[in-house]
């Protein structure tokens, strides 16, 4: 295959691509220790184009524009700790400008494209509070994906507050979302929004947090739209803790102030969950005007010590006629990743 090299304008970076000998040629690009995925990213030219990012760590915030739809960026090696990008903005994090990014705003990694794939990758944010006690807006996603059809498989998300924003491209639109064989660790509601959107196979982690309340955190926050009648499943998948027993909340409901029509959806089923999660009460209220108790939140077939229903109606039950409606292939549809 012939091959040509250019260099991504702005940057000085060069990188390699296959040249377009035919229709059928497959449109690639390699990023290297050195160089930059954003650049690499804006060399993208239509759809259909795959990233490689090879072995090294990549400090930088990474945007995938809706222009790039059917994008595949994947680790060179099939270790997702091999190639990180990571990059350290929260919340309240101030902007030459000084506006602050915002909690969006504050993710390492975004992308809004049609047909994304990540495989074999680390997301990562490492902002801490404890080096910035001035600052309130505690939140620093690693990752923030708009965009139907949006797969990540063998990605590692690593945060504390507000890790995985999946969020869709509209109120309206009932974007979808799968993650598999993905590791995701956090503390406050860190894999929330309002996507319909699958994790399977999945391993959650809570980590431990220097705070004498509890909860120290919950894992899930969706703020589904109220028409949409699939929110966040997990299945097949297991959640461990850093943090002593009972110290987290399996969920809490997010209706945001911009949004309060929404009314989130949550299912977890055929699931491990570790002593980390309170038993007595998993879930807990955001707002004492959204009670949780009033939001779609079931659970199905799981098991272990954080699984165990120990007070009648604290953590409600899908029957199994129910559970057949809260499948991979019921929230996805006719998208089959």
């Amino acid at each position: 295959m012939r091959r040509r090299t250019f260099l991504a304008a702005g940057t000085g970076l060069a990188l390699a691509a296959a040249a377009p000998a035919h229709a059928g040629t497959r449109r690639l690009l390699h990023v290297h220790p050195g160089d930059s995925v954003q650049a690499a990213v804006d060399a993208v030219t239509g759809p259909g184009w795959t990233i490689v990012v090879h072995p090294g760590t990549y400090r930088e915030v990474v945007n995938i524009p809706v222009a790039a739809a059917e994008l595949t960026l994947r680790g060179a090696a099939r270790d997702p700790r091999a190639a990180v990008i990571v990059y350290d903005n929260a919340n309240g994090t101030k902007k030459p400008d000084g506006t602050t990014y915002g909690t969006a705003g504050s993710a390492t990694f975004t992308s809004a494209a049609p047909g994304l794939t990540v495989r074999d990758l680390t997301l990562a944010n490492d902002w801490l509070r404890a080096d910035h006690p001035d600052i309130t807006g505690t939140q620093a996603v690693a990752a923030c994906t708009y965009g139907d059809r949006t797969h990540f498989d063998n990605v590692r998300l690593l945060a504390h507050q507000d890790t995985l924003f999946v969020e869709t491209t509209a109120l309206a639109s009932f974007d979808r979302q799968y993650f598999r064989r993905c590791y995701i660790e956090g503390d406050v509601d860190f894999v929330f929004g309002r996507a319909t959107a699958v994790f399977e196979e999945c391993h959650f982690h809570t980590l431990q947090r220097d705070v004498t309340f509890t909860p120290k955190g919950m894992v899930f926050a969706p703020s589904t739209a109220r028409a949409n009648p699939h929110g966040i499943l997990a299945l097949r998948s297991r959640i461990t803790s850093g943090a002593e027993d009972g110290a987290y909340k399996l969920a809490r409901p997010w209706v945001p102030s911009y949004e309060t029509t929404a009314w989130p959806s949550l299912v977890v089923r055929d699931s491990w969950l570790g002593p980390g999660i309170d038993p007595v009460a998993p879930y807990t209220d955001m707002r004492e005007q959204y009670p949780w108790q009033t939001m779609r939140f079931r659970e199905y077939g799981n098991s272990g010590p954080g699984a165990a229903i120990t007070v009648p109606g604290n953590r409600p039950q899908l029957t199994p006629e129910e559970a057949q409606s809260h499948t991979r292939r019921a929230y996805l549809g006719d998208w089959c990743p």
